[in-house]
């Protein structure tokens, strides 16, 4: 006698599992002025593994540039960019997802911040990064996430 056999399936809505929104590919990215409403992961960020991004000098590498009193132990704070500290009392969730998306798009092409989740990186692009953002889109939300836990003193 024959068996049936049964395979497991996700239920795809549109491209994505139900009840998640699809990942935001880097061009398809809508700036709404200096703010990107709509996640671009699908879901929302994890502010503990943001803070890795942050650190991480072959992710984020966020502290060559930005101070941040919540990673003091952490060596070699830059100051290039304005300190981080209190940063999510001074932009909200879609302000901070612009910014890290694609910093050149809120302050304009002259910022030395580059663009995190966007393929236009300009003409003076380490190889490996050709063709790719710096970050994935989990990795902006997860930024985002951190970044909003900032409060300040």
């Amino acid at each position: 006698m024959l068996r049936p056999i049964v395979v497991g399936c996700a239920l795809i809505v549109s491209g994505s599992i139900a009840g998640q929104a699809a990942e935001t590919a880097p061009a398809s990215v809508s700036f709404d002025g200096g703010a990107v409403k709509e996640t671009v992961s699908g879901g929302p960020g994890d502010p503990a593994e943001g803070r890795k991004v942050f650190v991480d000098r072959g992710l984020g590498n966020c502290l060559a540039c930005h101070a941040n009193k919540d990673l003091s132990k952490e060596q070699f704070h830059g100051n290039v960019g304005p300190a981080v500290d209190g940063v999510a009392g001074r932009y909200d969730a879609a302000q901070l997802r612009a910014i890290v998306v694609n910093a050149k798009k809120v302050f304009g092409p002259e910022t030395v911040m580059p663009g995190f989740y966007t393929l236009d990186v300009g003409v003076d692009v380490a190889e490996k990064f050709k063709g790719k953002t710096i970050l994935s889109a989990d990795q902006v939300e997860d930024v985002v996430a951190y970044l909003r836990t900032l409060k300040g003193e």
